[in-house]
């Protein structure tokens, strides 16, 4: 039996038993043997690791990203050749990545919020289709519905030299989609720089109205000001760059299509492979966050004799969307990381460039790390700015 420990005055001061009893003790104990376990396995397996590359003459290290990478990539929004380093075939790979990825969530976005307020429709023939849509690309994996598209887009087109051209200058053969794009230009720079300014004036004036409709009570008509000042401002920059008119237009030469820009049949099938799967699950979002509104708003809106478009778009959607923002931020996560799939179908996405940089180094550890560090960082910045518009959206009790 352990003493007991008797302080000066006659106190009983605690002994090792007691801090042991304790649960707020027992709790930082049983943290600090976790984190030492976790780092012990750590050290295990990356010593593991480094002997292993060593014996088998394996170098390490992040330097073969200044070597020539010598492999083509089909697709690129940056000047590359063969004869670019490594870093810079990745850095394409993430553009490509970034394209697909954004251009997805905004289409989802887009097309489940149709589908979702179609489910609600008081229109049978509208409200089943919506709801046969919604559960027949629900229910099929999304790599299967990456290859049906590949499958079907190159198929559904001719051969260059009987390119389809339903609109002047454009045209679609099983290559892709060949369009008109400007030649560039500096006055290109002046534009993109001018509308970044304007979307800055944009913020400002957008306050300055929040604070005069509180102050006043008088609204500003600021979506209209926010088109005047966008406009006008990239309008004054194209003038004061030249006015340039000259386009790069895709002509039929030899046995393919020369100039324009080019929508490969690859990166088609990953967007709408990614942007049908996705959709239907906004889809269901945005109907449980409209069902979320309580009637007595549809009710409310209904006593003013306002029509039900003007309600739904005016007072139920918003209130919706503070229900449907977090479960919206998932669907955008899975959409970035299910572009990963694009290999499957021969999109230069992050993943594939990356399989062929690790092919060619045999740097498998290093190629690795970094794509899943840029899914790491691709999917912070989204939750991170998810969260942000979620606080804003969010109710403020006063």
């Amino acid at each position: 039996m352990s003493k007991t420990q008797q302080a000066p005055g006659g106190v009983r001061s605690k002994g090792l038993a007691d801090y042991l009893n304790d649960e707020n003790v027992r709790a930082v104990i049983y943290q600090i043997i976790a984190i030492g376990l976790v780092i012990l396995a750590g050290w295990y397996l990356v010593s593991n690791t480094l002997d292993n590359l060593e014996r088998q003459n394996i170098s390490t290290g992040f330097g073969f990203l200044d070597l020539e990478a010598s492999f083509g990539i089909s697709e690129s929004m940056i000047d590359y050749t063969p004869k670019s380093t490594y870093a810079t075939a990745l850095l394409v790979g993430l553009l490509n990545t970034v394209k697909v990825a954004f251009l997805g969530i905004v289409l989802c976005t887009i097309i489940g919020t149709i589908f979702g307020i179609a489910r609600l429709s008081s229109n049978w023939i509208v409200r089943k289709l919506a709801a046969i849509y919604v559960e027949t690309f629900r229910n099929i994996p999304v790599l299967l519905q990456l290859f049906f598209w590949y499958a079907i887009i190159p198929g559904a087109f001719p051969a260059a030299r009987n390119a389809l051209e339903p609109i002047p200058d454009v045209l679609m053969t099983n290559r892709g989609i060949y369009i008109p794009v400007p030649v560039a230009d500096n006055a290109y720079e002046f534009m993109g720089i001018a509308a970044i300014l304007a979307l800055i004036i944009i913020y400002f004036v957008k306050k300055w109205a929040d604070k005069r409709l509180d102050a006043t009570g008088q609204p500003f008509p600021i979506v209209w000001a926010s088109v005047g000042i966008f406009a006008g401002l990239v309008l004054v920059a194209y003038l004061a760059g030249g006015a340039p008119t000259a386009m790069d237009i895709p002509e039929l030469k030899g046995f393919n299509i020369r100039g324009g820009y080019n929508i490969s049949p690859e990166f088609l099938a990953v967007l709408i492979g990614l942007t049908v799967y996705t959709s239907t699950y906004v889809a269901e979002v945005v109907r449980s966050g409209i069902e979320a509104v309580p009637s007595g708003q549809w009710e409310a809106a209904d006593s003013l004799g306002l029509k039900r478009s003007v309600s739904l778009r005016k007072i139920i959607l918003p209130q919706s969307m503070r229900v449907a923002i977090p479960p919206l931020t998932n669907q955008y996560l899975n959409l970035t990381k299910n572009s990963s799939l694009a290999v499957a179908v021969g999109y230069p996405d992050l993943v594939s460039v990356s399989n062929t940089t690790m092919n060619q180094t045999g740097q498998a550890i290093e190629a690795i790390s970094i794509y899943m560090a840029v899914y790491l960082g691709l999917s912070l910045i989204t939750s991170l700015f998810m969260n942000w518009f979620n606080n804003k959206m969010a109710l403020v009790e006063r």
